[in-house]
């Protein structure tokens, strides 16, 4: 599978530099993410999402001769990163496979679990895989192109009903209702199988500044294409399974969908929003001791770098 991939894709600059913008991804939180791995030199750890390998490059510099690191993605250009190192064991899967994938490498527990849930700069940025709405291409949004479901299948196929919630709920678009309607009424007479013909096809109930507007319902299009919460929530239940006592989980999310989620599991196994209790111990039902009682946020001159930096959050905890 890793030369068809490699054959696909020309290779891609690996690691971001100081020196070159023009880069795969810049990775988020790194230094913190990575001191609240606890990296034990000889220990297993997970990147759930590689990606341009920044996060897995800090990961296997703390790493001995005897240390070990998988790597998942499902997109297959990530794999033209991969270093020349032996301690990595890349997977082109998708993290919710997270255990049976280790246990298919003879892996049944690890000292750490990294996630970083962003889109990759990468993919923002290639106008053909259509996450962005700077460019016209076609409605797509698949982190994996094995996938038959693309967003143009979502607007064309799915009901008011699943439009309005899908709209509401991952994009928190203040006129789903309207916007669902206004989808269903045009679909049959507009081509919406591009994202101009789309957003023109929707144009005339747009809310606000148009771009937010657009940035709101196309993040809800490639949470749903891409079942991003359903992956993150079994990433999450399996993670936990597989980490060894004293084992670190470590999440960045970039909404509050996500951060929510990732909160609430922490806190108590679960992924309801419960009341806070301010003389409970961070230490909860959940089996996880939380390490961060509040989520990390970038610091200034992260910020001032990189702005995709602004709505990360990192929330670290350890298994009991």
């Amino acid at each position: 599978m890793r030369n068809s991939f490699m054959a696909e894709k020309k290779q891609i600059q690996k690691l971001p530099t100081e020196e070159n913008e023009e880069v795969y991804h810049v990775p988020v939180l790194l230094s913190e993410a990575i001191e609240g791995l606890n990296i034990k030199p000889d220990g297993i750890y997970v990147d759930c999402t590689f990606g341009g390998g920044g996060h897995s490059k800090a990961i296997l510099e703390r790493l001995g001769k005897t240390g070990k690191l998988v790597a998942f993605d499902q997109d297959a250009d990530a794999e033209a990163n991969l270093p020349n190192d032996a301690r990595i064991i890349f997977v082109p899967q998708n993290f919710r496979h997270l255990k049976r994938f280790l246990r298919l490498h003879g892996i049944t527990g690890v000292d750490g679990i990294l996630a970083d849930l962003g889109v990759s700069s990468h993919q923002f940025d290639e106008a053909d895989r259509g996450f962005s709405t700077r460019f016209d291409a076609a409605l797509d949004m698949r982190m994996d192109r094995r996938q038959p479901i693309t967003a143009f299948s979502v607007v064309q196929h799915y009901s008011e009903q699943q439009l309005h919630k899908m709209f509401e709920q991952y994009g928190e678009v203040t006129n789903a209702k309207t916007l669902a309607k206004t989808i269903v009424d045009v679909r049959n007479n507009f081509q919406l199988q591009t994202i101009d013909g789309f957003k023109n096809a929707v144009r005339g109930i747009v809310k606000g500044n148009p771009n937010k507007y657009f940035a709101q319902v196309f993040q809800a299009l490639r949470i749903e294409v891409n079942e991003e919460m359903e992956a993150l929530k079994e990433m999450l239940v399996q993670g936990k399974e597989v980490l060894k006592v004293g084992g670190r989980l470590a999440v960045i999310t970039f909404h509050s969908i996500e951060d929510r989620l990732v909160k609430n599991f922490f806190r108590a196994g679960s992924f309801d929003e419960k009341e806070e209790n301010p003389f409970l111990n961070t230490s909860t039902e959940s089996g996880l001791k939380i390490i961060t009682k509040k989520p990390v946020v970038a610091a200034a001159e992260e910020l001032k770098k990189n702005k995709r930096s602004r709505s990360a959050k990192l929330r670290v905890a350890e298994k009991k």
